[in-house]
């Protein structure tokens, strides 16, 4: 495979040429066929680009940890093909890397959409644990409990073909660009930067949705400066294909006006003007300004010049490797007398030595799940062998890891880091029913 194919997106066209772009992005576990409801309207007035994210549909598995990489890749993919300026529509990761476009390359983007979107998707420890779950058990847990994520219990019932259909979509991405896609995730949190984004914006969200539902979309719209909400009733996470008329509408009228007002307002180059087409017959959402605007988020004291204070490198990484969870219970139980010790390990244990490039993060947990067993530290192993499992070691190796650390560090030492990993490891690899 060549470089330049490693550094773009799989991707398909629609409508005619000479169009303006509009781009579509998946959600995560689908591929671009989600939006197959919505391309021949959408393609009648624009040229519509649908893409997969890397190991998705077939695509080449080259995976991106992280959303401004995916948004990178979209990037390379657009000036590999000339396209300039475009608008964009994404479903839940696929929104993440629109807002990402919006801040990083706010010239690119002339309207934005999101669906099912969130400035910040669950918890960090949700989706680092899910890639712990494909580690072990492959797609399959996923894949059965997508239609739950994605559908309602009506629409799930009602058409079982559909059902299967994005069923099978889960089960033929690659692990582990769908693992990579889960670190993206977890890492994603645009939060305090909602105020930057430029660009008209529709926000649009499922009545029904629990993964991201209307409590993130709202905070889309508090904090989007121009952003509209719509909600679409009777649909959950993927509203594309669960309501596909309601989405088809409520885009249609969104690039038709919000583009042209943008292109109107600057002096830059931009896409040409688009005529407003008839309305799309189906269910349709009135589409209400939201006036509230988020409050900017404080600033954090400025760093003193000189070396970098290795305490916030260290809590970002602590965070990542023992999960927000163990963090904050710790944080919680920190008093006047532990608080400073507290600080201390974040600052040199996990800002110094964690984050030194010399190891990757696999190595280290290695090397750690060692040294509590050899210096006997049982009730420190189960935090860290929950971390090796996010760091990327499956249960049969950290099993080969505790196996020889029998050989050197006595069998008694073994046994019980044995006991204390098969009770963390049965936890965190075990689907939930």
């Amino acid at each position: 495979m060549s470089e330049t194919t490693q550094q773009t997106l799989q991707y398909r066209f629609d409508g005619p040429e000479g169009a303006p772009v509009l781009v579509l992005g998946p959600s995560l576990g689908t591929t671009w066929h989600m939006w197959d409801r919505q391309t021949p309207e959408l393609s009648r007035t624009w040229r519509v680009l649908r893409f997969d994210l890397p190991g998705h549909g077939g695509a080449p598995a080259h995976p991106v940890p992280s959303v401004a990489g995916i948004a990178e890749r979209l990037l390379a993919t657009l000036d590999e093909l000339g396209v300039q300026r475009f608008g964009y529509a994404g479903c839940s990761i696929g929104g993440a890397i629109g807002m990402e476009l919006a801040l990083r390359h706010p010239e690119r983007v002339a309207s934005l959409a999101l669906v099912a979107a969130s400035p910040r998707f669950g918890t960090a420890d949700e989706f680092r644990q899910r890639g712990v779950i494909v580690r072990t058990n492959g797609l399959d847990p996923m894949a059965r409990s997508a239609p739950e994520r994605w559908f309602t219990h009506g629409f799930a019932t009602a058409q079982p073909a559909i059902v299967e259909w994005a069923v099978q979509m889960v089960r033929t991405t690659d692990p582990g660009c769908y693992i990579a896609a889960c670190e993206a995730l977890a890492a994603f949190d645009i939060r305090t930067e909602l105020g930057r984004i430029g660009v008209p914006t529709l926000v649009v969200v499922g009545a029904e949705d629990r993964v991201t539902g209307p409590g993130d979309a709202r905070t889309l719209v508090a904090g989007i400066p121009d952003a509209r909400l719509a909600m679409v009733p009777a649909a959950s996470h993927l509203a594309p294909v669960e309501q596909p008329a309601a989405v088809t509408d409520l885009l249609v009228r969104h690039f038709s006006t919000a583009w042209q007002d943008n292109a109107s307002s600057t002096t830059s180059t931009t896409s040409p003007s688009i005529p407003v087409p008839p309305h799309v017959p189906g269910l349709s959402v009135p589409v209400a300004p939201i006036a509230e605007i988020a409050p900017a988020a404080p600033q954090p004291d400025a760093v003193p010049a000189g070396r970098p204070d290795p305490y916030d490198a260290g809590i970002k990484v602590r965070r990542e490797v023992l999960g927000d969870a163990h963090v904050d219970r710790v944080e919680a139980a920190a008093d006047a007398f532990t608080g400073d010790f507290q600080e201390l390990i974040t600052r040199y244990a996990w800002g110094e030595v964690w984050t030194r490039g010399g190891l990757d993060r696999r190595t280290r947990s290695v090397v750690t799940l060692t040294a509590l067993v050899a210096g006997g530290h049982p009730q420190e192993l189960a935090s860290h062998v929950r971390a090796a499992l996010r760091n990327g070691l499956t249960p049969t190796e950290i099993k080969e890891v505790l196996l020889q650390t029998a050989v050197y560090c006595g069998v008694p030492a073994a046994n019980s880091a044995f006991e204390v990993a098969r009770a963390v490891i049965q936890q965190e690899t075990t689907p939930e029913a």
